[in-house]
Formats: structure tokens, sequence, C-alpha cells
């Protein structure tokens, strides 16, 4: 066996080529002979002379073939049929190779295989006539018999890439084998004329204005003969072929990518699915499909973060930061799905954001509320007309990475109708044993979202659904205490409102006096997002006064803030000095803070009757009957006052509701009191 390594030409079955027989001698054990075997191997890259050949340097596919004849100094090699080596061991000028056959799939008509040939060597010819060496080549070419010997011929002398000459080798399907030569060939002779027409510009014209020329009229080759079907989609169709061949994407997205490319290629920018299938692509090539590698985290940094940007909330973040230190030690992207429960203004939004600096990841935030279409959070089929992405890799789309930190606020806000529920939509995404393979509607391909650290947020866990709740971990934010809000006005929230309001620093004073005001008389509220717009309100006050007055510093005490705010202080009750028979203070629990709630029984003429208003629900109309009977068996002697006499029960600020479990004691003492 005869091992010819080759790197200029291509080698491709039935084809006829003389060698010199010196370099078959060279390359061979023995003196050549007619019947020998010889093995075509195609490189990678060009070799220098004396240069060593190693395994890795050889394509897996090679052609063989049979020495026909010697004439003189020369012999005729003609190739048989193509091999795959599944093993090269090359030691010197000796190989060692497994091969076994790789058969060619004949689904290409005679007739068509004739006519395709005879146009291509026709313009072959036509090409070639005014060269110098197609004088004494023209005979050779009429004897050529099929498209197999033009594209080794023209492999030689053309500019036709390595990768080119490989995939042509590749393949298996003749018709697909000729479809590929072909756009290579004619592409090839293409160039082949742009260089030429090139080449006698430059002796017409200054050598700068030659080589724009040249570099023009081969962009505008490469542009127009892209997509021989649609020129005119020239430019979408390289662009998104060039997207799909950079991205990461797995194979069956890139699958489906390349099926919608070769639609478009045919549709055409007049076609009805143009646009949709542009934007299909447009979504897919924009995604982040490789996986981030994971930034080293500091815990100490991590807390100082979270300190940096919220105050208080010592136990919220103490379980943020074993979150972190839990990630750390698994080497893992994504832990426990954190779920934040609170009042509105208590932070959960905003620690999420914190989360992501402290992670030195991207940050997104979806917001759920009020969403009642199962295709906002997976998205619609492409069949719909104006289908979209859902919500989530929508977020993913616009992070660009595929690891962000993803809030998902107001989860409590999902409604279900007749379109879905997309809280059982969200059980894929938040479930880790099945979110590695997340599917979207319009995208059809599974993508990955194990590596996303998903944040939910909620005002109550009442209407959040048991499947959902149980994936993932509740971290309440119980709201902030007077001082806390006080620490947070001076340090975040009335510098952000004196920027907002254009008030340089040191323009506007607040006294101690006023902002605890501020918070105590003016909001009412477990949050500071009620702080935060009296603040506002005050600094756009100021800021009117600085333009109208001229004044330089403003300071605000106590007794101004009326005048400012424009509104009265909240009233709160107080415990009355006077006890009087029948009226009880107790105890309310407000997602405000606590309050005092007064209890007012009394007896009228009548015939026992029990009147109870002030909006109370059913747990406190319960909790009333079990102190009049309680109070009854205390109490025999007075037993008649019940029966003689209307009862009547009021707890004041009737426009609240009021319910819960702890009114019964205050209602015993109520009634024992008269």
């Amino acid at each position: 066996m005869i091992y010819i390594p080759y790197y200029h030409a291509l080698a491709l079955p039935d084809v006829s080529c003389y060698f010199q027989l010196d370099y078959l001698n060279g390359m061979a054990d023995q003196p050549v002979s007619v019947g020998d075997k010889v093995l075509f191997l195609m490189l990678k890259d060009e070799k220098n002379e004396g240069e060593e050949i190693t395994g890795e340097d050889i394509f897996s596919i090679a052609v063989r073939g049979v020495v026909e004849s010697i004439d003189n100094d020369w012999a005729l090699v003609h190739t048989t049929n193509r091999v795959n080596l599944d093993s090269i061991q090359v030691e010197g000028k000796s190989f060692r190779l497994e091969m076994r056959m790789r058969p060619d799939i004949d689904d290409l008509e005679p007739d068509e295989r004739k006519a395709r040939f005879q146009r291509m060597r026709a313009a072959m010819l036509e090409t070639f006539q005014e060269t110098q060496w197609m004088q004494g080549g023209r005979s050779h070419m009429l004897r050529w018999k099929n498209m197999n010997e033009i594209v080794s011929f023209t492999s030689a002398v053309l500019h036709i890439s390595n990768e080119e000459k490989f995939a042509i080798l590749r393949e298996d399907s003749v018709a697909r084998r000729t479809e590929r030569m072909e756009t290579v060939f004619y592409g090839a002779l293409e160039l082949y004329k742009v260089e030429n027409e090139a080449q006698s510009a430059q002796q017409q014209s200054h050598e700068k204005l030659y080589r724009e020329q040249a570099i023009r009229r081969q962009i505008e080759f490469l542009q127009k003969e892209l997509d021989e079907l649609h020129p005119e989609n020239v430019t979408d169709v390289r662009k998104f072929e060039q997207k799909i061949q950079e991205s990461d994407m797995n194979e069956t997205a890139r699958a489906e990518a390349e099926k919608v490319l070769n639609r478009i290629r045919q549709e055409g920018q007049d076609g009805h699915e143009y646009g949709m299938l542009y934007d299909y692509l447009d979504f897919v090539t924009s995604l982040s499909w490789k996986k981030e590698e994971a930034v080293p985290i500091d815990l100490t940094e991590a807390r100082r973060i979270l300190d940096e940007d919220h105050f208080g909330l010592k136990k919220t973040k103490e379980r943020i930061i074993q979150q972190i230190a839990v990630m750390a030690l698994n080497q893992k992207q994504s832990g426990s799905i954190l779920l934040f429960v609170g009042a509105p203004g208590t932070g959960k939004t905003s620690i999420g954001q914190s989360i992501a600096r402290a992670l030195k990841r991207k940050y997104v935030r979806i917001s759920l509320g009020g969403v009642r279409d199962e295709a906002e959070i997976r998205g619609h089929r492409r069949t719909y007309i104006g289908a979209m992405p859902g919500r989530i890799m929508d977020g993913i789309k616009r992070s660009g990475v595929s690891n962000p930190v993803m809030v998902l606020d107001e989860v409590d806000k999902l409604t279900g109708g007749y379109n879905g529920d997309p809280s059982s939509a969200l059980l894929e995404v938040l479930d880790p044993e099945q979110n590695s393979t997340f599917t979207d509607h319009y995208m059809n391909v599974p993508y990955d979202l194990s590596d996303v650290l998903f944040v939910c947020t909620a005002n109550t866990t009442d209407t959040i659904p048991e499947p959902l709740l149980n994936r993932m971990e509740v971290i309440s934010f119980p709201g902030y205490s007077a001082v806390e809000k006080y620490e947070i006005a001076r340090r975040h929230l009335l510098p952000r409102a004196m920027e907002k309001a254009g008030i340089q620093e040191g323009c506007l004073k607040i006294s101690d006096g006023a902002l605890g005001a501020l918070i105590s008389d003016y909001t009412m509220e477990a949050g500071v997002r009620g702080l935060k717009n009296r603040l506002d309100t005050l600094c756009r006050a100021a800021a009117v006064k600085i333009v109208s007055d001229g004044s330089q510093t403003i300071e605000v005490e106590e007794k101004d803030l009326r005048g400012y705010l424009e509104t009265a202080p909240i009233r709160h009750d107080h415990i009355l000095e006077a006890k009087n028979p029948g009226i009880v203070t107790g105890l309310a629990w407000t997602q405000a803070g606590g309050e005092i709630l007064f209890i007012e029984t009394l007896f009228t003429r009548g015939e026992g009757k029990v009147i109870v208003t002030g909006q109370l629900g059913d747990v406190m109309k319960e909790s009333v009957q079990i102190a009049i009977s309680l109070v009854k068996s205390m109490f025999p002697e007075k037993a008649e006052l019940f029966e003689n006499q209307d009862l009547h029960i009021h707890v004041p600020a009737g426009a609240v509701p009021k319910d819960g479990p702890s009114a019964g004691i205050t209602l015993t003492a109520a009634l024992a009191s008269l």
C-alpha cells in the first residue's frame, strides 16, 4: 500500500490522475508496479518539506486508488472509493491505519448527473479559455468523465478552503455532494473572475483605488452568491449563519435554528412568515447558551454589601449569607429558592439586587403581579399571530448571561384564568429537578435554568398554591421598628430624595425631632415606602422655597412638618385615663405594627338580644358568644341581666374589618366589668 499525504488538491472517487514515478517510489517501500494499491490521506494543514506528520494532522476520511498503468516516468492512478480511518498511527514515514469502507448513497439520476457535469465543464472551459495553459489543457479537460475529476482539478488551482474540501469528501449522498461541489466550484470560478478583473484594474488605475475596488467586488460577490435562491436575503441569512455557528447552543437548539434558517432561505423577505422566522432566530441566537464560569465568592464582601444596602433585617441577611456559603461549598451557582414574605416597602425586591451585587452576577426583575395567562411564563406557540417568548426566557435574554439572579416579584398576585394557571407553569421553573430542561413554547427547545438563582417575593403566602409554596423556603420580613426607620431615612431615603429634587447636600436640614415625628405621626406602615413618599413631598416643597425665596439653607423642625406636607398627623388611639365599666383596652396586630383596640359593651332596655357592631369577623363573633356564656357561668346571680336587657358590643373604627382568635379575654373582661 502506497500512502500519499496531500493538502493542496482534493482526491475524490472515480478520478484518474498522473503522478511522477519517482514520487510514488519515494512514498512506497518497494518499486511501484501496475496494480499497486494507493491511499490518499488528506492533511488538515500544509506541511513544509521534512516536517513530520502526526495522526492528528490527517482527516478521518481517505480515498483508495490503484496504479492502472506506468508510462516512462509517469504513473496513472485511478481512485476507487472512500474509507473511514478509525485509527491513525504515524511513525516517521510509516503509517498504521484501521480503515473500513464508507459507501456512497447514489440518489442522483444519471441524466441529471450528466447534465450538471456538462454545465460544469462548459463553465470551466469558458472561464479559462484565455489563459496560457488552456491551450494544452483543453484536450485534457475534454477527456473528463465526471464532476469529481473537474473538482479535483480545480481544487488545486482555485481558492477552495481545506474545510470546504473535507465537507465535500464527507458527504455520503451523491446528490448532496453534487450540490456542495457545485456551490464550491461556481463560487471559486466567480472569485477567480473577480481576482482577474482586479488584476486588470490594478494595471489601469492607482494602487489604492484598485485595492478598494477589488475588495468591494469580492465583498459584493460573497454577498450575492451566499444564497442562490433569494439573493435579497443574503445579509440576514449570512448574519444568522454566523450567529448559529458561533453560538454554544445545544444540538437540539442548533438543529431547530438551522431548520428555521432553511425556511427563511425558501420564504424570502416578501413571504408572510419571514418576520416571524426572523424574530425567532434573532431571539434564539441572542441568548447566552454557554455555562458561565463561577466567580469566587467572598463572604466578607457579600456581608458588607448587604449591610451597606439595607439597615436592620439581621436575621434575613444572616439567612442569605448562609445560602451564599452553601453555594460556595457545593460549587453551585444556584441554591434553595428563597421566598421573601412581608409588607410592602420592607426591602424584599431591593435585597434581591443586593444579592446579585454580592455574587457579582447580573440582576433581572420580573413582575408577576396580575399575570393570569400561562403563556406569560411559558411563552406562546409560534403558530399564533404575535407569538412572544415567556417572561422567564425574555429575562434571560435581557441579562445576556445564563446565570443571573432573577427576582420573581409578587408571586402571590398570580391568578388563574381561562388561559391556564401561571402558578402551575412556575412549578417547572422553580423545581431544580426539572428546570435544567425548561422548554419555552415559543422556543420549542430545552434551555438550562439550573444556574439561575431565583428569588421570589410576596406580601402573603395565603394565595400561593401549596405545590408552589413547597418548592420555596419562606423568609419573613417582619417590618422595621421606629429606630430602624430613622436610620434608613438618614442613610438612604433622605439623600435620594434630595438628589431627586435637585437639592444639594447641606441645603436642607431636618432635625431629629422632625424626622421622628414624620415617622410616627405621618406614616403608619411596616415598611418605608410611605416614609419615602413623605420625604419626596418634603423635598419638593423645600425646592420650591429655595427657588422662590433664594434660601441657601432650609431647616425643618417638627412644628414645620404640617406646613410642608399639607396633611394632618395620623391620629393614634390612647389608653383612657378614666376606668369606665364596660370599656376595656386590648392589643391588635396590623401589618404596620401594634395598635390598641377598645372593646365597648353596654346594657340597654330590651328582650335579651345581643347586638354586635364594628365589622367583626366570624372568629371574633364566636369569641363574643363564648365570652357571654363564660360570664353567665361565672355570675349566675346576674343571668337575669342578659334576659331582660339587650347587650350591645361595639369595636370602634367600624370601617376597618377585624378578626382574630385573641379577643376572648378582652371581651370577657368588658362583660364582667358591667
